[in-house]
């Protein structure tokens, strides 16, 4: 392809406006949108007047004002792009939090059913957090085996089946209708991980008979660095499961303020502390931008940003280690080379930032509400450019950060 033609492109692009709704630095071409989304113009207003109004005007009032609303309301906003009912979703802490709880409610529903089976290779605070949970669980056992073995690995003793729906890594996508009936064939539950669907590919939670799920706000969803996570559960499982967190604002009447512990019905049951006001502003600020955006569109253009992207890394003759068909893939893309590093940090350099993940991935967000195709041809010019004339090889490409 040629510039003219992703210029073209561009043109007839039905999302083309959407760009203009987010703060876009000059110079850069931001491919890291699957780690940390872009500022919504919105939320810098909507982040203001929360402060200097509904805080610093309103204090305490606030609470009656919306604020104690919050994890519901912008719950059912992230329900229209998972495929589920809004009295399904709540936004609340973070999703290792919120992973923990359905772990531990998982294995707390059928005392015969112990193991919770997952993917090697899975997000590590996911399984890291699974340990947790175990262990907290007299009896429970994780059983972590590879993605060819995961079939075999469910059986009567199965609890739960905790996979991520996008891969962290290579963007690899599960059959989310598939695996779930696999996990209900042999009884179990399933929770998705769906901190790279969410906003990237079309989700359909209720249509796949999914159980749990959880995911994060701050990738696709725009919500700002650390912003609130959202946690799935399916209505039918809403009265027989329960958080083991059990915080105030989980309780039935939480301003009686009274010693026991009584669960509310619903998913309100899953909130645990104080909600965190001012970042589900900045969540729900972002989210207010899909209201009229159609994810079948956002799947299209990233198809088309990811053919562009592709055949400039491979004519740099990298590995792709994502999958090349569009539904067996979200919307990042992932290349192997020995200095993969080195190669990311090149781009950093020149304004293409992408990111790095050990021991040899270099990964590329594809978010088409900000990126046009233009600015794909031109990133993977300068990735072509780097790999052939070896300038990644400089002294100063390979000193390491902490966060790349």
């Amino acid at each position: 392809m040629t510039l003219e033609q992703a210029e073209v492109l561009d043109a007839a692009d039905p999302l083309a406006s959407y760009r203009a709704q987010f703060m876009c630095p000059a110079g850069v071409i931001y491919l890291d949108g699957n780690s940390l989304g872009q500022l919504p113009l919105a939320t810098v207003q909507a982040g203001a007047e929360a402060i200097t109004q509904a805080w610093g005007e309103r204090l305490i009032r606030g609470w009656n004002e919306g604020w104690i609303d919050a994890p519901q309301r912008v719950g059912a906003m992230i329900a229209s792009l998972i495929g589920a009912a809004p009295d399904e979703v709540i936004s609340a802490d973070s999703t290792s939090v919120n992973l923990y709880k359905l772990i531990v409610a998982a294995l707390r529903l059928d005392p015969k059913r112990n193991v919770v089976v997952s993917e090697a290779g899975n997000f590590p605070t996911d399984l890291h957090i699974a340990e947790g949970a175990v262990a907290a669980v007299a009896g429970a056992e994780l059983r972590v085996v590879e993605r060819g073995a995961l079939a075999e690995a469910l059986g009567d003793d199965t609890a739960l089946l905790m996979l991520t729906h996008v891969h962290y890594k290579t963007a690899e996508r599960f059959d989310m209708a598939a695996w779930t009936k696999a996990a209900h064939d042999a009884g179990a539950l399933v929770c998705w991980d769906l901190s790279h669907s969410a906003g990237a590919v079309a989700v359909g939670l209720n249509a796949a008979g999914a159980d749990l799920a959880v995911g994060c706000g701050y990738k696709y969803l725009n919500g700002g660095p650390g912003a609130p996570a959202f946690l799935y559960v399916a209505k039918r499982w809403q009265e027989r499961l329960h958080n083991p967190l059990s915080g105030w604002m989980g309780h039935a009447a939480p301003f009686e303020f009274a010693d026991g512990y009584e669960a509310a019905p619903g998913m309100k049951r899953w909130l645990t502390g104080t909600p965190c006001v001012l970042s589900l502003v900045a969540l729900e600020s972002g989210l207010k931008l899909w209201a009229d955006i159609d994810i079948r569109q956002v799947e299209a253009k990233s198809a088309a940003l990811w053919i562009i992207f592709h055949a400039a890394g491979t004519a740099a003759g990298l590995e792709c280690v994502t999958p090349s068909g569009p539904q067996q893939r979200g919307s990042h893309i992932s290349f192997r080379h020995p200095n993969a590093y080195e190669i990311v940090q090149a781009l950093i350099a020149r304004g293409v930032i992408g990111d790095f993940r050990d021991p040899d991935i270099m990964r590329f967000g594809l978010t088409p509400l900000m990126l046009r195709h233009a600015d794909i041809w031109r990133a993977g010019e300068m990735l072509r450019e780097i790999v052939a004339s070896g300038s990644f090889r400089a002294p100063e490409f390979a000193v390491r950060y902490a966060v790349t």
